[in-house]
């Protein structure tokens, strides 16, 4: 019995066998050489963040847009000189207006858009504070 074609099919299959594994070798090679690559970008992602975070409190704040009235910072001064929450009525008071229901009512609405701006923020019912 001649042995030889089944050898040389055994070849046949090893060399083939050896040339994928030689492929598969050299994308595994490529493949944690760009891991290596996205590692090391997500290390450098994370510091960065870190330091800007850890800078973040360094940075000046930058006081929104207000509306075009001129009652608007007028209302901010009157909040940075108290320590508590303030009416609608309390800042009418501050702005020299008549307690009228007409006023206190527009001022009103004008502490309603600060919260919207994010500028104040609601304490209770009817009870207005600087965002801290």
């Amino acid at each position: 019995m001649n042995i030889q074609p089944l050898l040389d099919a055994l070849d046949l299959q090893e060399d083939a066998a050896r040339a994928l594994a030689d492929d598969l070798r050299a994308q595994i090679d490529d493949l944690q050489t760009r891991l290596r690559e996205a590692e090391t970008h997500l290390e450098h992602l994370a510091i960065t963040r870190t330091t800007v975070t850890g800078l973040a409190d360094r940075l000046p704040a930058v006081a929104p847009d207000l509306p075009d009235h001129p009652d608007y910072p007028r209302i901010l001064a009157a909040f940075n000189h108290t320590t508590g929450p303030l009416r609608a009525k309390d800042i009418c008071e501050a702005l020299g207006h008549e307690l009228l229901p007409k006023n206190v009512e527009g001022t009103r609405a004008k502490l309603k858009r600060l919260v919207k701006l994010g500028i104040l923020t609601k304490a209770d019912t009817g009870n207005f504070a600087r965002k801290q």
